[in-house]
């Protein structure tokens, strides 16, 4: 983790595409009075028309972070971040059968304080570029789980309505607080 402001705690949320990421992020910045980081990479598909090739997923994942640093300065306490570096990397293998080594150190060295899986059981929406199917979703979900059990990184997989899913997290942050 960086050395911006020590005093707030990094929360990860993972997920594949169309499984409520953004507005879970947004949710618990609100509930939290604090700040969320977006993920960078819906900014990037919007405004270059086009997803990222294989060479840019590595600036892709810095920018995020930076952006985390970023926005680290303005949190309170808390700090939402709608993706990580290793999300990057796990699309990256998706994508392109692998992951540049300056990538997977990004997704090595970043910590969190907590991270939170958001399940596939919302309903799918297309999203232009971004979004490709139904079955990537439930295959990239498959792929962080086991990514995470692999890393040894604790996690806390939710579901439900936004709702639910907010209460799910808030549940589990009153641990983080203690």
């Amino acid at each position: 983790m960086s050395a911006v402001k020590s005093n707030v705690q990094r929360i990860a949320i993972l997920g594949a595409e169309s499984s409520g990421k953004s507005a879970l992020a947004e949710a618990l910045a609100q509930r939290y009075k604090t700040v969320w980081v977006p993920e960078y990479l819906r900014e990037f598909v919007e405004t270059q028309q086009r997803v990222p090739r294989e060479s840019e997923q590595v600036m892709i994942a810095r920018t995020q972070l930076e952006r985390e640093d970023a926005m680290a300065l303005k949190a309170n306490g808390w700090l939402f971040c709608d993706t990580t570096p290793l999300m990057t990397a796990i699309y990256s293998e998706y994508y392109f059968s692998s992951a540049d080594d300056d990538l997977l150190l990004l997704a090595d060295q970043h910590h969190y304080d907590f991270t939170v899986v958001t399940a596939p059981d919302l309903p799918w929406i297309a999203d232009g570029l971004q979004r490709e199917s139904p079955a990537v979703r439930q295959a990239i979900h498959e792929r962080v789980l086991a990514e995470l059990e692999e890393r040894e990184i604790p996690h806390l997989l939710i579901e439900g309505t936004l709702t639910q899913r907010v209460e799910q997290v808030e549940f589990a942050l009153t641990f983080l607080m203690t």
